[in-house]
């Protein structure tokens, strides 16, 4: 293995989203991450009879399929633990215990494991054992709230600010941290990462914003939520978009200059960029001036300045970017484009990720590779606990 994390190994019981985008993080950047299937010849949630090289969030692990609820599927599991720095797991509260590998016997097993927990409200708390998904997370956070605009309801931002900003990303950000505290204590621990509290991080800044009253809790009433002309973005003549972001007074000046202002109008809306009462009016003339050119004319037009222009792409233009390409931000895996890894690291440079692999193709040889005799092996496949 390659990158920052090499030599780490993790344990992931399957779930969906942000347990395996935890996963797919700590596995891209070099760590040992073996993913536990529960269900030795069956699909993965969502994906049906999808090839698993589409099913990129389970990119660069290798799939040991265990029957856990048979106790020799289980204490497989938990000689697995024993053995790992990590264990990932994203079920409801109580789930794990039932199985019998929740905390106390993991860390029975492994003093020093670092046991990630991913939940929507938390292990604890009067929401704990309630069903949700993303919308709900983020809604609770008092973020849904402020996106969108003023005239309707709240949409739903994919889900990008629960299940993988504040949930999937900070709990491997969680791991990582408890990883390093285990190294100086030799003691692990539980990281208890709810995707609520992790959106609610995720608007840290506007919970200040809105404590110094420079916030207001109506949609499309601030800087960055739509109100502000300067601040978002606008169809051009093909029925493409362009985003703008030209806050900072120079940068909005060069914004009105690429428009077609001249210089004496560019002075004049210059010194009213902050006029909020203005804002509507200066929206309209923006939004028509970019009605009358194509997306990608803009793009010309907008060329080598600072005016914070940049073109909304779709998922297939986005790969295929001068800028995206030239940073191979998008690479090519068994036929699938995607994300590459990231960050970037001067001298630890990870590897390129394997694809995914079917539902415990990896069996036997992972068992193997972590330390099972053969026989033992042998008894777990005839036992039909892999």
């Amino acid at each position: 293995m390659a990158g920052p994390l090499a030599g780490l190994k993790v344990v992931e019981i399957v779930g969906i989203g942000p347990g395996p985008f935890c996963a797919m993080l700590l596995a891209d950047l070099g760590a040992e991450v073996i993913r536990i299937d529960q269900k030795p010849g069956g699909r993965r949630a969502g994906l049906g009879a999808t090839p698993p090289q589409f099913d990129v969030l389970a990119r660069g692990r290798r799939s040991l399929a265990l029957d856990l609820k048979q106790p020799a599927g289980r204490d497989a599991a938990l000689a697995l633990i024993a053995r790992a720095d990590a264990l990932i797991e994203g079920f409801r509260p109580g789930v794990m215990e039932r199985l019998g590998l929740g905390p106390e016997p993991c860390l029975a097993a492994n003093p020093r494991l670092v046991y990630g927990r991913m939940t929507g409200w938390g292990q604890t708390g009067p929401l704990a054992a309630r069903a949700g998904h993303d919308i709900n997370y983020v809604a609770l956070s008092g973020m849904l709230q402020a996106i969108g605009r003023a005239d309707a309801p709240p949409p739903p931002p994919l889900n990008l600010v629960g299940d993988f900003g504040g949930g999937g990303l900070l709990l491997a950000f969680g791991i990582v941290c408890a990883l390093l505290e285990a190294k100086a204590s030799g003691r692990g621990q539980v990281v208890d990462a709810a995707m609520s509290e992790g959106s609610a991080l995720l608007g840290t800044m506007m919970y200040g914003l809105k404590a110094a009253g420079i916030w207001r809790v109506r949609r499309e009433a601030n800087l960055l939520d739509g109100a502000a002309h300067f601040y978002g973005c606008y169809e051009c003549a093909d029925g493409k978009f362009l985003s703008v972001g030209a806050i900072e007074p120079g940068f909005y000046s060069q914004l009105l200059e690429r428009l077609g202002c001249d210089a004496q109008a560019t002075q004049q809306l210059a010194a009213a960029q902050l006029d909020a009462r203005r804002w509507p009016e200066l929206r309209a003339l923006v939004a028509a001036q970019v009605r009358t050119r194509t997306r990608d004319e803009w793009c010309v037009v907008f060329d080598g300045s600072d005016a914070c222009v940049a073109p909304v792409l779709d998922m297939d233009e986005a790969p295929r970017h001068p800028h995206n390409a030239a940073r191979a931000a998008f690479v090519e895996i068994a036929g699938v484009t995607q994300p590459a890894p990231a960050p970037r690291f001067s001298r630890s440079a990870a590897a390129m990720p394997r694809p995914a692999s079917a539902v415990g193709a990896d069996s036997a040889e992972v068992l193997a590779d972590w330390g099972f005799d053969a026989a033992v092996i042998e008894a777990l496949a005839a036992a039909g606990a892999i």
